[in-house]
């Protein structure tokens, strides 16, 4: 006969997307409570409370932190991966593959679609700090932050930086309301889009709220040193010699560098010169860095976007 006391405890799903985890209609919920017999499981929204003995909410506590850590990095929840958890503490190897960089949101699974982008992939794993330049389409952003995601979840980093340079493509954004972060939203956007793809809304509201997450206009770099951070600069070729140097001076310990740019959209004032095109050429025979060049063949919107990049890269140069 077991006397021992009931005590409860509560545990927060907030760093998961406690809204899809328990799967649909709450199936995996039921699953769980049979699982565990001797406890009352109560669920309110990111709430968790468990009501039983002391040891049996302890054997509980530990498989529920593991089926969120699976969760977290695949992005589901299936009966056979906790029943995996339940057994040996081990998921089945099946649902894991080797090309997938991140299980992103509703199942997606985000891996590198082509040559070059697989080549990014290998660049990254070798060298610390890599160039991928190309056209517009290519992957070069997405591949980017996928990598810093896996990075993230696979503890090798503490902290994902992503930043751009400031300068409108065409337009004057000065007169828009609001402060400096509500202004320089439109520039970076593309990197939300990203993120959202990727990690759960709760899990990417507390990275950015405690800084796991950093996204900051390229000026706001100056005079940091970034460490144990998977580091992103994107649209590289809006930034000029002397701000290039000062970003890829900011390299720290353990840090990943990704720099990414497409020298045929440079939004920079006719007076002033990209720095990417220099940056390429000063420092690609350096060990440890390597660029990494993507063309039409990368491009994976929708179909016309090729036929466009085709069309432009074979005109004669265009007057503004």
């Amino acid at each position: 006969m077991n006397n021992d006391p009931s005590i409860e405890k509560l545990f927060s799903l907030e760093e998961v997307d406690y809204t899809r985890f328990w799967g649909q209609n709450d199936h995996l919920l039921e699953f769980v409570k049979l699982l565990f017999p001797k406890l009352k499981i109560i669920v309110r929204g990111e709430m968790l409370k468990a009501i039983g003995s002391a040891n049996d909410i302890t054997w509980f506590e530990g498989k529920l932190q593991a089926m969120m850590t699976y969760y977290e990095k695949f992005g589901r929840l299936t009966e056979n991966a906790i029943m995996g958890i339940m057994e040996n503490g081990v998921t089945p190897e099946a649902e894991v593959s080797s090309d997938v960089l991140v299980h992103g949101r509703n199942g997606l699974l985000v891996k590198a679609r082509t040559p070059n982008q697989q080549r990014l992939v290998q660049s990254v794993f070798e060298n610390d700090m890599v160039f991928a330049i190309g056209p517009a389409g290519t992957g070069k952003t997405y591949t980017a932050v996928a990598l810093a995601v896996r990075a993230l979840k696979n503890k090798e980093v503490r902290r994902i930086i992503l930043t751009r340079p400031a300068v409108e493509a065409g337009e004057n954004l000065g007169f828009l309301p609001g402060d400096l972060r509500d202004k320089l939203d439109p520039y970076l956007q593309p990197l939300y889009d990203a993120l959202r793809d990727m990690i759960p809304q709760q899990k990417l509201l507390s990275y950015w709220e405690d800084n796991t997450i950093e996204i900051a206009p390229l000026a706001f770099m100056r005079g940091r040193t970034l460490d144990n951070a998977f580091v992103i600069l994107d649209e590289a070729q809006n930034a000029t010699s002397a701000q290039l140097k000062m970003f890829l001076t900011r390299m720290g310990r353990n840090a990943k560098f990704i720099i990414t740019g497409d020298l045929t959209q440079v939004d920079l004032p006719r007076h002033q010169q990209s720095g990417l095109l220099q940056a390429t050429m000063l420092l690609r025979e350096v060990k440890g860095i390597d660029v990494i060049e993507m063309d039409h063949s990368d491009v994976i919107r929708h179909r016309l976007v090729t036929d466009i990049i085709r069309a432009y890269d074979n005109a004669p140069q265009l007057q503004d």
